[in-house]
């Protein structure tokens, strides 16, 4: 599973032509579910993301988490992180988790995150999306849930 990760002070989705969801500061995460995946998979990031220190304290130093702030995550499906792009230039996505099991742990996720983070909001599975947002910073992360499991290094 990998998760983007960018500090936001706001973001919306505008699904199938219509508002959608939308969050204050806090994360925009676009999720990327592959076949490999299970709830451990989802369980791993959340915990990780819901504790990761990237939001400016007092004396403007990175070291507090997204609930020391009261912030929100938006969480917004991307199957196109897991796109094979070694052979050709049309990028294939073999790796990505088929529809229905994505959807599942795609809510899985979202459900688990809500335990951890006061708000979540969501992206709409499987639709055409626009997504707004105001990044801080930037900062931008990406996480691989192999790599928390120790089935890759960083």
């Amino acid at each position: 599973m990998i998760a983007v990760l960018q500090r936001i002070e706001s973001a919306a989705v505008v699904a199938d032509g219509e508002p959608y969801s939308q969050c204050g500061k806090g994360f925009l995460i676009l999720l990327g579910v592959s076949a490999e995946d299970d709830e451990q998979d989802a369980r791993l990031l959340c915990d990780k993301i819901s504790k990761l220190r990237v939001f400016t304290d007092s004396e403007d130093k990175m070291n507090l988490s997204v609930n020391d702030i009261g912030g929100s995550v938006m969480v917004v499906p991307n199957f196109t992180l897991l796109a094979g792009y070694k052979k050709g230039n049309r990028p294939d996505f073999i790796r990505s988790a088929k529809p229905d099991r994505a959807n599942e742990l795609f809510e899985y996720f979202c459900s688990y995150m809500e335990s951890l983070v006061p708000a979540v909001a969501r992206g709409k599975f499987q639709s055409d999306m626009k997504v707004f947002l105001v990044n801080d910073g930037p900062v931008t992360i990406s996480m691989d849930s192999r790599v928390l499991r120790g089935i890759r290094e960083l």
